[in-house]
Order: structure tokens, then C-alpha cells, then sequence
């Protein structure tokens, strides 16, 4: 008997210690579908590891040549418009070469890594797993795809020395607002985002993922973004 009513206790404190996780996650990620993220846990680690300033302008989704999240939709997640937060083709894939051995290969899609990027700390855990799952899940359903692409793009790491956003990035590298990039030149910002930091815009790396990016934006058009 004292070990049923226990279990019951216990039930009851984790139901509502769902539930308060529940709500106190819809008003964070919900806030965010209108309110714009202030500095995310990355920016503040550059400003203490460097001491330097960031350099980040917000600019809306409608502010920006369609090129620039064509760009990012071909170089990291080509069903971005599809899925429902995990793209689950990809998921096998990475498994698959995963097995295989050699370099890992991840299959996180844009959502994820908005999640990652707005609610969580930089490294690796199972708990920051199970979190960004938790808030990819929240994000897809509380934001829209063209919101999910907004935030993104302002949040994501485009260079060294504190460089966040697309907007800071075209004024750094190509001395324009980024709602007159050409499709080569968001190609090129796409191109560094798996690594911002460690690979310049004219690296080897950086030149074939270009490349990739420009030929998905060729076959692709606007057929993959946000209706």
C-alpha cells in the first residue's frame, strides 16, 4: 500500500513538473513568433572568449533577397519545407554512413540548429539532445517555415571575430544590404556556415560547398521555399 501511494506521489509531482515544463516552453518559443531573440547563448561565449563586439543587424525575412534562404535551404537542408522539423530521409543516411565508418556525418536540419542556436549552450550532451528535440518539436508547431527562416538567418554565425546574421555578413564581405545579393554571393555566405569560424569564404572547403549550394539553387529555383 505505502509503495502504491508513493508511486502515485511521485506520478503526480512529474505530471506537474510536465506541465509547468509544457507552459513555461509556450510562452518562451511562442514569444519569439512576434518578439526577436536578444543574444543567444553562442553570442555571449564569443563576447567572453574574445572580448570583442558582435556584430549583428536584424533584418526581416521579406528585407531579404530570396536568394540568401534559397542559399541556405540547398546548402543544409534541402527539405526544410517539408518535414516537420526532422527530416528523417536524412536521418537514415547519416546513420547509414555512420556505420560505415569514417567521418561523421550529422543530418540536422535548419530547425534544429534554430533551436540549438536560440535556447541552448554550445557542446555536447544527451540532455542538450533531448532539449533540442524538445524545442525543434515546439518551434515547428508555434512558428511558421518563413519565421523559422527569419530567426535563422539572424541568428547563425556567419564569420570570426563575432560576425552573426546575414545581414552582418553581406555588409562585411560584399559592402551591401542583404536584399541585393546576387545568388553567387548568398552562395558564398551559405558555404561557411558549417563552419563560421574556422573556414574563410575563399577556403577549399567553403569554394565546394559553394558550388554544391549554386547547383541546388539552379535546379531548385523558389520551388523550395516558403509559400
Amino acid at each position: 500500500m505505502i509503495s502504491f501511494l508513493l508511486l502515485r506521489k511521485l506520478f503526480r509531482w512529474i505530471l506537474k513538473l510536465l506541465l509547468i515544463a509544457v507552459l513555461i516552453t509556450l510562452v518562451w518559443v511562442g514569444s519569439y513568433r512576434w518578439l526577436n531573440p536578444g543574444k543567444t547563448a553562442l553570442m555571449k561565449s564569443r563576447e567572453n572568449e574574445n572580448g570583442i563586439e558582435l556584430t549583428q543587424t536584424w533584418v526581416d525575412y521579406e528585407a531579404v533577397n530570396f536568394n540568401m534562404p534559397l542559399a541556405l535551404i540547398c546548402g543544409e537542408d534541402q527539405r526544410f519545407n517539408d518535414h516537420f522539423g526532422f527530416d528523417l530521409i536524412a536521418i537514415e543516411k547519416a546513420i547509414d554512413h555512420n556505420l560505415k565508418g569514417g567521418k561523421i556525418k550529422g543530418a540536422s536540419t535548419i530547425t534544429q540548429q534554430t533551436a540549438k542556436n536560440v535556447f541552448l549552450w554550445e557542446g555536447r550532451s544527451w540532455l542538450r539532445k533531448g532539449l533540442e528535440v524538445w524545442f525543434t518539436l515546439w518551434i515547428e508547431v508555434l512558428w511558421s517555415k518563413e519565421r523559422i527562416l527569419e530567426i535563422y538567418m539572424n541568428v547563425i554565425e556567419t564569420g570570426p571575430d563575432g560576425l552573426f546574421g546575414v545581414e552582418a555578413a553581406s555588409q562585411h564581405y560584399f559592402k551591401k544590404s542583404a536584399n541585393k545579393l546576387s545568388r553567387y554571393q548568398a552562395a558564398q555566405i551559405a558555404s561557411i556556415v558549417p563552419c563560421p569560424t574556422s573556414c574563410g569564404i575563399q577556403s577549399s572547403f567553403a569554394v565546394k560547398h559553394r558550388n554544391f549550394i549554386l547547383k541546388w539553387m539552379r535546379r531548385y529555383g523558389k520551388s523550395v521555399l516558403p509559400q
